[in-house]
């Protein structure tokens, strides 16, 4: 699918837990940039069944939408954050890591068709639970190339196997 082609970003590696819980409150890396193509938004609209105008039809975008273009399904943005944090920031020394929802999610600014985002991440909370299980919490802020605000804000949350 096009705009899947990687930069040069490496991610932030970041090595076991204790490594981890001395990184609270700093970013733990920012994505390469990637680009989100009408192509991209057509397929995510066959895949959830929205197939708003505002995302599909291009000439009627054009005419009547307030961004002049077709623009980016929210929740494809928000589905973009996994593939975006892995370009990152990786944790070593870690059984698993399992994804366990989101805390708080805003979408700021809508995503123009053929402009690219990224992902900017800064650990927030990480959380000792019993079993080995650390509850690991992940502000993940969504960028537009050129935008004035970000496309969406979210709280990610993960648990960590150690």
């Amino acid at each position: 699918m096009a705009g899947m082609t990687p930069e040069t970003v490496t991610p932030e590696t970041i090595t076991g837990i204790p490594e981890l819980r001395g990184r609270v409150g700093a970013l733990l890396g920012t994505s390469d940039w990637l680009a989100v193509e009408q192509e991209r938004i057509a397929a995510f609209a066959e895949a959830t069944e929205d197939r708003q105008w505002i995302h599909l039809d291009v000439e009627r975008a054009a005419r009547e939408s307030p961004y002049g273009t077709t623009v980016a399904h929210g929740y494809l943005t928000l589905s973009l954050l996994p593939y975006l944090a892995s370009r990152s920031f990786r944790v070593e020394g870690v059984r698993t890591r399992i994804n366990y929802g989101l805390n708080r999610v805003r979408f700021t600014a809508p995503v123009p068709a053929g402009r690219r985002v990224r992902g900017a991440f800064r650990l927030v909370a990480v959380e000792h639970q019993s079993g080995g299980r650390v509850l690991v919490t992940v502000e993940a802020t969504v960028e537009i190339e050129g935008g004035e605000r970000p496309a969406c804000v979210a709280e990610m949350l993960a648990i960590y196997m150690e």
